[in-house]
């Protein structure tokens, strides 16, 4: 089989990536990363890596054990957000919504788990990130997981105080109407932040990985296809 030049075959697989984002819906992120930003103000970090390669985000730690949030320039209120993410075994991560630029967000949970694991739904789970949130779980998502490779997540969030509904891998999983806004001072907005967790050490030898409370040295986790439909 005839190979296409490199060149031509990153643009085809660029092309293809971008062709998943669902209709009605605008892509968010772009090969140059703009309409993003490293917050500056956050206990994750402020240090962290972001690469753009085959039509996917990949963050990472750098220096290991500094973390940080990667967050959208413009703050959403009512909005559909769609995305895919590889996580890969050894990772915490979580998709932030209506963060604060210190990282006060409502959350749902990203971390790396086999599908036969009973602890599987915390995967997808709201949680709250420096705000008093409603903590609700999901579903059980052993039967659509894809382990080792790419899950779809398609979060709507609507109301001052929000409802939250989850699709992984197209079947919604969670519903969950929140009693009050649990945002400081009233706000109702906020930006879109991909989590890339901190560690509590510094030292990746002596770092807890193999029990997955911390990341594991050199690794990353990945995003595309994010996207979103603003609300009324």
């Amino acid at each position: 089989m005839r190979k296409l030049p490199a060149l031509a075959a990153a643009l085809l697989m660029t092309t293809t990536v971008q062709a998943q984002v669902p209709q009605g819906m605008t892509p968010l992120l772009h090969s140059d990363l703009s309409g993003w930003h490293w917050s500056l103000s956050t206990h994750h970090g402020s240090t962290g890596k972001a690469v753009f390669e085959n039509g996917a985000l990949y963050l990472s730690q750098a220096p290991y054990g500094q973390g940080g949030l990667f967050m959208t320039d413009k703050r959403y209120k009512n909005f559909e957000l769609y995305l895919e993410t590889d996580i890969s075994w050894g990772l915490n991560s979580g998709v932030f919504l209506r963060s604060t630029e210190t990282g006060g967000a409502y959350q749902i949970e990203l971390v790396a788990l086999a599908s036969d694991s009973p602890a599987m739904t915390a995967v997808g789970s709201l949680i709250g990130e420096g705000v008093a949130v409603q903590t609700a779980r999901p579903s059980d998502l052993r039967p659509i997981w894809k382990d080792g490779g790419w899950n779809s997540f398609r979060i709507r969030m609507t109301g001052d105080a929000p409802k939250v509904t989850l699709w992984v891998n197209g079947q919604q999983v969670l519903e969950s109407q929140q009693p009050r806004n649990a945002k400081i001072a009233g706000e109702t907005a906020g930006s879109i932040a991909l989590q890339l967790h901190w560690n509590a050490t510094y030292e990746p030898q002596i770092a807890r990985a193999s029990e997955g409370r911390s990341w594991k040295a050199g690794a990353r986790i990945g995003f595309r296809n994010v996207a979103i439909k603003e609300l009324p």
